[in-house]
């Protein structure tokens, strides 16, 4: 070990309070725990290019530090160690971790790593090496970076889940950053990162992101759940021992070798189900789900699972509409299992959850396990088809990658519904596909004729969305063929790249008329119909390609009357001198909700205090926790940061948004709203108007109340100086007598 020893010499600086020498320490026993996890899986020779790589990333890293002031060698260390702890993976990927950021960050190139580990290896690190230089200002870095990546997970998977791990250590290790550079990371992994772990069949990684990305997006929400999971634990606990208790006994005396335990579900899903619900923390049935995991031969595992099955729910009542069968149809990430929701001890609902220890590692360890239990199978894989379809994305020239990021979204880390052809066969769509996306799933040729639908026998238009278990037959015409709206019905990234092609088939047949026209035209002047003035004509009607301009005078679009102010040189156009117009211009002032000027807000550490814009999105009000976007043509616009559109703002544009906080202005009032809903009483609206207008002097711009079967909903937008006055009113209106619940809505919602 010495030589790994002397490697780490030349790292001199002190972390914190450690000295060099102890740093030194650190390092090793870190580069140790990583052979020994390896361990398993080393070939002769593996060893020796494991510690070439560490040498090799110690060397280029040596200078470098992270935020926490820690050596920076220890980041790439802890990748490799999630890539093989957590993920499964070998040692051809853990070499590409300790060396994932050398090609980026230092003097290191791929030429000196395809020299030392061969091609394999260099291409996976240049999968996972950022894109630096990107000339249109437009063009989202993220998306371009993350497209890069995806075009070399078709060949090799390894370089997403070697960044998913970097990507988890990141997150693991966020408390250092700057609040804005959180913000950023945390949308961005909420964004891609987690649905791309669960599509690769990462579940545990999956929540740990998603959980993290909340810590940071949603840090009061968080605190809250994980306190009151924390308060709840003890009475959890003996709940999970009292409902597995006859469970055990019944299992134990059929003679299965099992294991069965009781786990809290994560925090996300806990606060997705009380924001999609709209139920209190107290109100969430499953909290935790209880696990069954069966040692089982392969060729008895479906049996083993339905047999528990039988065995659960001959002890407590399942709720029929909550059976989930993978166990027949896996999910397209390879999850298999079975899932069940019964009636449990003093009235709860309780999710139980059945599989084998081999269907466990493919739910823990994804698309490593999968892989692993594949060899030998002669299975149409699941994930050689995910990864041809998008092959077949990628292999379409789309320029927009900001485009390309929110299909790919759509299309591929949806979740799934099954569907099935008149003959049988099933299709996989994602979530929200519709009819005319299940035609050009069956053939493109289908999709471009297709004229509607009959799912179950029953005619439907071809925007009519699908859900698990339809048949459908697609009706066709030779007449019909892709129009512009089609790119608003579909979801699959397949079906809308075909509709493009068709529209730019179509676009060029019609060009076609205008190319005719145009050569005619400067023919008749005693121009030459020549590249030169063909370029100085869409110079002239600010044309991006010679397509457009084609098709525009096609369609008449552009006239072609100008020409006349056009002087011929030679057989060449001149282009007319800009006429010089003087006019007057009027500026409005700008509107805000607010009694008095803008507010003003104070960014970064200086005392700059610069106008900005609200977002309607999510109407912001002072002491929500907020950040500013720069926008293109509107300036600074402030959101807030759990505003439904934040995660893909910051995701996509993370370099556009700026560090906001509020200037304290107890002058200005905010328009904001609440929903109230409760017992409909006599005289409730004057109970609430009261709160609002007599007890808190707080102006009302709008209520509305409905009632109906001794229930209302009312709304009321309001006008507040910032969030306290908010809490202090939605504290009063709670308060009230028959008040269930008191919810902010953002005022463009609530229109």
């Amino acid at each position: 070990m010495m030589e790994a020893q002397q490697i780490v010499e030349s790292i001199a600086q002190p972390k914190y309070n450690l000295t060099p020498e102890q740093e030194k320490k650190e390092i090793l026993r870190h580069y140790r725990a990583l052979l020994r996890s390896l361990r398993p899986k080393l070939k002769k020779g593996d060893r020796e290019l494991v510690r070439t790589a560490f040498e090799m990333a110690v060397e280029a890293h040596k200078t470098m530090r992270r935020k926490s002031g820690e050596p920076y060698i220890l980041h790439p260390l802890a990748v490799a160690m999630i890539c093989v702890e957590e993920i499964g993976l070998g040692v051809r990927s853990t070499i590409c971790a300790l060396l994932h950021d050398t090609v980026e960050d230092t003097d290191i190139t791929l030429e000196d790593i395809t020299r030392e580990f061969g091609s394999e290896i260099a291409k996976i690190v240049d999968g996972l090496t950022k894109i630096s230089n990107i000339v249109d200002t437009n063009t989202s870095q993220q998306a371009e970076n993350f497209k890069k990546i995806l075009l070399t997970l078709t060949d090799d998977p390894r370089v997403i889940l070697i960044k998913l791990a970097d990507r988890l250590h990141n997150m693991r290790t966020l408390d250092s950053m700057k609040k804005e550079k959180q913000l950023k990371i945390a949308s961005e992994t909420v964004w891609v990162y987690a649905p791309l772990a669960h599509r690769m069949g990462l579940y545990s990684i999956k929540t740990e992101l998603e959980d993290l990305s909340m810590k940071y997006l949603e840090t009061d929400a968080y605190k809250d759940i994980a306190k009151k999971l924390s308060d709840t634990k003890r009475e959890r606990t003996r709940y999970i021992n009292e409902f597995i208790r006859p469970l055990k006994e019944k299992l134990a005396a059929t003679g299965f070798n099992f294991e069965i335990y009781g786990r809290p579900k994560s925090i996300h899903s806990i606060w997705n189900k009380i924001k999609k619900k709209g139920v209190s923390f107290e109100e969430v049935y499953d909290l935790f789900a209880i696990r069954v995991i069966l040692d089982a031969p392969a060729e008895k595992e479906k049996e083993q699972c339905w047999k528990v099955y039988s065995m659960i729910t001959d002890e407590y009542t399942p709720s029929p509409e909550r059976l989930r069968d993978w166990l027949s149809n896996p999910k397209s990430n390879g999850y298999e299992a079975l899932h069940t929701t019964v009636m449990g001890p003093q009235g709860k609902w309780v999710e139980v959850q059945i599989r084998t220890k081999r269907m466990n590692e493919i739910a823990e360890k994804g698309l490593a396990a999968h892989y692993k239990y594949k060899e030998g199978s002669s299975d149409e894989d699941r994930f050689d088809k995910w990864f041809g379809q998008i092959r077949e994305v990628l292999a379409q020239e789309d320029t927009d990658s900001v485009n390309f990021l929110n299909d790919f979204k759509t299309s591929f880390l949806a979740e799934e519904i099954y569907v099935y052809t008149p003959k049988g066969e099933v299709k996989m769509l994602p979530k929200g596909s519709t009819a005319l996306d299940f035609a050009f799933a069956v053939h493109s040729a289908v999709g471009a004729k297709c004229i509607g639908a009959k799912v179950h026998h029953k005619l439907v238009p071809i925007s009519h969305k699908l859900r698990s278990g339809d048949q459908i037959e697609i009706i066709t015409s030779n007449k019909q063929k892709p129009s512009e709206d089609w790119l608003n019905i579909v979801v699959t990234a397949k079906a809308k790249a075909k509709i493009k092609d068709s529209l730019r088939e179509e676009k060029r047949k019609i060009a076609e008329d205008g190319k005719y026209i145009l050569q005619r035209k400067l023919e008749g002047m005693g121009a030459a119909y020549s590249q030169y003035n063909i370029d100085e004509l869409m110079s002239f009607y600010k044309l991006s390609s010679q397509l457009d301009l084609f098709y525009n005078i096609a369609v008449k679009a552009n006239d072609l009357k100008e020409l006349k102010e056009f002087n011929v040189l030679g057989d060449k156009l001149e282009l007319p001198k800009p006429k010089v117009i003087v006019q007057e211009v009027t500026v409005e002032p700008q509107k805000h909700y607010s009694k008095k000027d803008s507010e003003l807000i104070i960014f970064g550490e200086s005392s700059d205090k610069i106008m900005y814009s609200l977002a309607k999105c999510c109407s912001p009000i002072p002491g929500d926790a907020v950040f500013g976007f720069v926008s293109t043509g509107k300036g600074l616009i402030i959101h807030r940061t759990n505003c439904p559109n934040a995660t893909q703002l910051m995701a996509n544009y993370g370099h556009r948004v700026v560090k906001t906080k509020w200037a304290k202005n107890k002058e200005i009032s905010f328009l904001t709203g609440l929903r109230i809903i409760g017992v409909d009483d006599v005289g409730v609206i004057n109970k609430i108007t009261n709160v609002i207008s007599g007890e808190l002097s707080i102006n009302i711009a709008a209520l509305t109340i409905e009632s109906g079967e001794g229930i209302f909903e009312g709304t009321v937008k309001v006008f507040v100086h910032d969030k306290e006055e908010l809490e202090e009113l939605v504290a009063r209106l709670k308060g009230l007598n028959g008040i269930q619940r008191v919810d902010r809505f953002d005022t463009e919602e609530g229109k």
